[in-house]
């Protein structure tokens, strides 16, 4: 790999991270709050790509010159020191692999594979936001959970209630209101799950998203996985929705 080349990955490469960060597609890599950092990453590797075509460039200006300056005999010899160059280690080729998979491949958001297969990632929060007085409650999944385990539904019970999330189901079947939870991006994340009772819809899809609307009930489940708390909630509508620009969950950390 030469230094044109190099320059020429680099561009990419940044090219590539700058069109992830100007679109949703870098809400499936990281959390939102990281979009300025990887803008700044990208457009610095543009940066660093033409200051290494500048200075390449810069570098042969002066030897073109010697050359010339110098006769025949010494063009010469600058070109039989240009018919072997200095070759930088080729495992550098390897730079191409996050290119060409920020290029050719758009992994989908974790889902239900995932959350089945990993123990609920619920934490007992530091506190609660204020909930309106009046009217439905738009709650996320790790929302819900959190105050129906830990605050034992207390700002709850009684209340109608939204909840936006995809759906696994387990072995036997049973159904689950799944958000992945994260801290900082995809690798990280975690499965927040709400298991579902009632008016169940009697067919469900794997990784379909749902927003449904129920109420509160005390009934709770361990987690088979690790034994971590799983709270229900009782359906009384239930309707398909598309998945959300950023099917992750960062509410937990904020």
């Amino acid at each position: 790999m030469n230094r044109q080349a190099q320059a020429a990955i680099l561009f990419l490469t940044g090219a590539a991270l700058l069109h992830a960060g100007l679109t949703n597609l870098y809400l499936r890599y990281v959390k939102a709050g990281l979009q300025p950092l990887l803008l700044a990453s990208g457009a610095i590797l543009i940066l660093a790509s033409l200051a290494t075509v500048w200075y390449e460039w810069r570098g042969r200006k002066p030897k073109a010159t010697e050359a010339h300056d110098h006769g025949d005999d010494h063009e010469h010899g600058q070109e039989d020191a240009h018919e072997h160059p200095h070759r930088e280690p080729r495992i550098s080729w390897l730079l191409v692999l996050p290119l060409l998979a920020l290029i050719l491949v758009a992994p989908p958001a974790l889902g239900s594979y995932s959350a089945m297969r990993t123990g609920t990632a619920l934490q007992q929060p530091y506190g609660y936001n204020k909930l309106p007085a009046t009217g439905p409650l738009n709650l996320t999944v790790v929302d819900y959970a959190g105050r129906a385990v830990y605050d034992h539904g207390r700002s709850l019970a009684g209340r109608q209630i939204h909840v936006t999330g995809f759906v696994a189901l387990d072995h036997t079947g049973a159904p689950y209101l799944v958000r992945m939870a994260l801290n900082c991006c995809a690798a990280d994340a975690q499965p927040v799950k709400i298991a579902l009772t009632g008016k169940v819809p009697p067919v469900l899809e794997p990784d379909k998203w749902l927003e449904v609307t129920g109420t509160y009930t005390t009934q709770q489940i361990k987690d088979p996985v690790n034994n971590g708390p799983i709270p229900y909630l009782k359906i009384t509508s239930a309707k398909p929705v598309p998945t959300p620009s950023d099917p992750y969950d960062e509410s937990w950390n904020q």
